[in-house]
């Protein structure tokens, strides 16, 4: 039935997406998968003890640990399928490879499928993040705050993580995501940053430090979006010399217009080097020829 569903919103090229998408299509009650997927590893571990707060040298520490365990010394390349669904709207399946330069903060997504998305892309260079639509064949520049592919999903979605870089950290305590202890912190965007949101809350796993759920808001304190990450996958990187992490799944849950959401899927990751001119304009309006 979900094979069905998926084949139905891609045609019969779309049978990889609904691969990939069946685990998450199969979850009863999404708003609780982050704390049902930590609840089953801790119990297989015995459960963890209480964990302790951190002080402020604590807390920095383990922001910064969030960024060098997503961040690659070299490039990075993955496969991710995005699944997007909105109110009184058919579901809409897209495929992207997304492109990372670490090192120099570049960044690239192309669409691939379906064939009415594919050869657009989204291109960030020098700070600046450009989108192209080979139907128009012209570049448009977009904000921090621009939904990729028209989904309820964010440029930093897709990129490396630079929390410490761009927020100050606050430690709000120890809260319980189902059974999981986490670490609450509120991160608060630093003077003259360009981020889509300026105030964000994340909940982080006490034991992995990994990043269970966040949440997004607006300068006015409305809350935008809920994102939940509840499993993680790594692999070693030669450049690095030490593991990149990155989310297996990111469930992610529009505040603001109650019933949209987007759920995306990585696979695939390749730390291998990427070709030297791969980050310019010219190239990726080369993939549409």
């Amino acid at each position: 039935m979900i094979l069905q569903r998926i084949r139905s919103v891609m045609g019969s090229t779309g049978l990889a997406v609904g691969l990939a998408l069946a685990e998450v299509a199969a979850v009863v009650d999404p708003t609780v998968v982050a704390a049902q997927e930590a609840v089953k590893e801790t119990e297989e571990k015995g459960g963890d003890p209480p964990a302790k707060p951190l002080d402020e040298a604590a807390v920095k520490a383990l922001i910064k640990q969030i960024d060098d365990r997503q961040k690659n010394s070299g490039d990075y390349k993955t496969l991710v399928y995005i699944e997007r669904k909105e109110k009184a709207k058919n579901d809409v399946v897209m495929e992207a490879v997304v492109y990372r330069r670490d090192a120099d903060d570049k960044l690239m997504i192309l669409f691939t499928q379906p064939k009415s998305e594919r050869g657009k892309g989204y291109l960030r260079i020098e700070r600046n993040l450009w989108m192209y639509d080979p139907g128009t064949g012209k570049w448009e520049r977009r904000t921090e705050r621009e939904r990729i592919g028209g989904t309820d999903s964010r440029r930093a979605d897709f990129d490396e993580s630079r929390l410490a870089e761009e927020f100050d950290a606050k430690y709000d305590g120890v809260e319980m995501l189902g059974k999981i202890q986490a670490h609450r912190l509120t991160l608060t965007v630093k003077k003259g940053v360009d981020v889509a949101y300026p105030k964000i809350v994340l909940w982080c796993n006490t034991g992995s430090g990994n990043v269970l759920k966040r949440q997004e808001y607006a300068a006015s304190g409305k809350l935008m979006r809920t994102n939940l990450t509840p499993k993680w996958a790594k692999r070693f990187s030669e450049s690095k010399k030490a593991d990149v992490w990155t989310p297996k799944t990111i469930y992610i849950y529009d505040e603001v217009e109650k019933g949209n959401s987007t759920v995306i899927v990585l696979k695939d990751m390749d730390l291998r080097p990427l070709q030297a001119n791969l980050f310019t304009k010219a190239w990726l309006e080369s993939q549409s020829r």
